[in-house]
């Protein structure tokens, strides 16, 4: 699963997902990737330009050298991916690898150098780089060959890295676009029903079925921008492209690089040798800048108007909730209050007939104040401790600080196991897991003590008091009991985000490009905004019918929210991916749990916060006997 954040990871545009409860390995490793980053500046785009020069060697001012990286290979088809090693590639056996953050080991990044390696502005024409050989008749060989095959047929894609720019591959599209990737596929495979799959529908020669077809020749362009520093012309690199081909060498020595495609039959029994090469050009561009470098990664980029849709859609779900908690407040609401505090009323009626009542701590209050302080984390565990009067602080804290991180932790540590059983580069190293362990009991749990120590000590004072005899809660009709308003409830912010959503998705499994962190920032305050209203107004109806147990139903409503997100990802297997084999399936679903059960807290956590300072606040104006 490729799951990374913009200036952590290698990629700027994709997103880098938190593990809940280890609130610890967060900070730390975001400080990690800083460091990294400074140290030898390879994560950071835009942190520190590199020159380069027709020199031999390097300068001062500038390299001459070109090097090219490679990352983990990974695919729409399978989570499961794998070093770029692990496939029988033309490996580089000094084999340096930068420094990686905490973020990029968890998430499996495993970046190294490649036997790919360029002099500044030398164009060259079919270099050999390897050969591979395969005799199907050795068992070792016949199984690199076959996991080669698998690679194809999964439509396994590179990451190739120059400059700290990923290689991109440009390809035409209907319309005369052109639509960029940041990846290129192994090869392609036509099966025995002769229908082409991926990337061998743009080549008409790929047509024999049950034939695999290995891009084993790429055509790299690059271009850079010069300009004069110091007295000296030195030039920065803008943009790294590639064409991927196949080309079946016959002769090693005399390279010719055009002719028939590399094939390899589905049921091939003989000896196979296949010949990676490569041609590289240098193109000058005193347009692009180096500062506006990224630009060109986003020629195929055109969400923007379903962004902006996706934002007109909140919007309007917004406006209308605004609209109904305003008419409540301004005018029902302040009715409400005018008539209950007025000396000659009698009786009382409404939601002011459960002013006794609606203070009185909740059922399974432990567990809701467990969800609310993972919900909140540190810095409100303060306020947490003494939401429902509990004198088992201890309790509390050790709960909040073990019970959802452990169940984070256990899901992680048995798709971990998988993923050492496949072989993947997503497998997290024995240290690494200890490293997660010393971070949660060294940093979150003591943090999660100070808070709740600290807290045992404050006192909260409710605005009205509560009587000892709970009050008969009158009969409620179907609409007013707590499931259909927990399912309305999470429709309206749901509907703020499943665009977004959509774009989350495939930026996580598809391996899409994501950059709109400006209109993902504005649907994140819309859903804050919907969350807090949507709740507040059942809030007020079901008082009003004199319903005083609003503590679980107001953490419900909201994060019922998660229930639908976890439907839509349900929804995105099914109809968007390919995935077919059960360690991926299984994967897919214990990343997706992860996810759900954060948003779940969050938006359970908003909801309850804005429904118990409503509440607070209006019977905090109201006289009571």
């Amino acid at each position: 699963m490729s799951i990374r954040c913009f200036c952590m990871g290698t990629y700027p545009w994709s997103l880098w997902p938190t593990l809940p409860g280890l609130r610890g390995l967060l900070v730390l490793g975001l400080i990690l990737g800083l460091q990294t980053a400074s140290s030898n500046a390879f994560y950071l785009p835009g942190l520190a330009p590199v020159n380069f020069c027709e020199v031999n060697g390097e300068t001062n001012y500038c390299q001459s050298s070109v090097e090219l990286y490679v990352n983990r290979l990974d695919s729409v088809e399978s989570v499961l991916p794998y070093e770029y090693n692990t496939f029988d590639f033309c490996h580089d056996f000094k084999k340096q690898s930068p420094s990686e953050n905490l973020g990029q080991v968890l998430f499996g990044e495993r970046i190294t150098s490649s036997p790919y390696e360029f002099s500044f502005n030398k164009s060259e024409t079919c270099v050999k780089v390897c050969m591979k050989s395969y005799d199907t008749a050795k068992e070792d060989q016949k199984k690199k060959l076959d996991f080669l095959k698998k690679g194809i047929q999964l439509n396994y894609q590179h990451h190739w890295i120059i400059d700290n720019m990923p290689v991109v591959w440009c390809r035409d599209i209907n319309g005369g676009n052109k639509y960029c990737t940041t990846g290129f596929p192994i090869g392609c495979f036509v099966p025995q029903s002769g229908e082409p799959s991926d990337a061998c529908f743009m080549h008409p020669e790929f047509n024999k079925t049950n034939t695999y077809y290995i891009f084993n020749h790429v055509d790299i362009t690059i271009t850079y921008h010069s300009e004069n520093e110091v007295d000296w012309y030195v030039s920065k690199l803008v943009s790294a492209r590639l064409e991927p081909k196949s080309y079946k060498h016959v002769d090693e020595n005399h390279l010719t690089c055009n002719g028939t495609p590399m094939e390899i039959p589905g049921d091939y029994t003989d000896k196979l040798n296949i010949i990676y090469t490569y041609s590289v050009k240098f193109e000058e561009n005193k347009q692009i800048r180096w500062g506006s470098r990224w630009d060109y990664i986003l020629e195929s980029m055109s969400h923007t108007s379903i962004q902006w849709f996706s934002i007109l859609n909140s919007f309007v779900i917004v406006l209308f909730l605004t609209g109904m908690v305003a008419m409540i407040i301004l005018r029902t609401l302040h009715k409400d209050i005018i008539r209950y505090n007025q000396e000659d009323i009698q009786k009382d009626y409404g939601w002011k007939l459960v002013h006794a009542d609606v203070f009185r701590p909740p059922r399974l209050g432990m567990l809701l104040s467990i969800l609310l302080g993972q919900g909140t984390q540190v810095l409100i565990m303060t306020f947490i401790t003494l939401s429902f009067r509990g004198l088992k602080w201890k309790t509390n804290f050790l709960l909040t600080a073990l019970l959802c991180p452990g169940v984070v932790f256990v899901d992680i540590f048995i798709m971990n196991l998988i993923l050492w059983i496949e072989g993947s580069s997503s497998a997290i190293s024995f240290g690494t897991l200890v490293g997660i362990l010393a971070l949660w009991f060294g940093i979150s749990v003591p943090l999660t003590f100070l808070g709740a120590y600290v807290g045992s000590f404050q006192k909260f004072d409710y605005p009205v008091g509560t009587n000892q005899i709970p009050r008969h809660i009158p009969h409620q009709d179907f609409i007013r009991r707590p499931l259909f308003s927990i399912i309305i409830g999470g429709v309206l912010p749901f509907g703020c985000i499943f665009i977004q959503l959509f774009f989350i998705l495939n930026s996580i499994w598809s391996h899409q490009m994501y950059i709109m962190f400006g209109f993902l920032f504005l649907v994140f305050i819309i859903l804050l905004i919907t969350c807090s209203e949507a709740t507040i107004l059942l809030c007020y109806f079901h008082l009003c019918s004199e319903d005083y147990h609003w503590w679980w139903r107001a953490f419900l409503t909201s994060s019922f929210t998660a229930v639908y997100f976890f439907a839509y990802a349900v929804y995105y297997f099914f109809v968007k991916l390919k995935i077919t084999d059960i360690a991926s399936i299984i994967l897919y679903f214990g990343y997706t749990m992860i996810m759900v059960l954060i948003f779940f807290l969050f938006t359970g956590t908003v909801g309850f916060f804005s429904c118990f300072i409503f509440i607070s606040k209006i019977y905090s104006v109201v006289k009571v006997d």
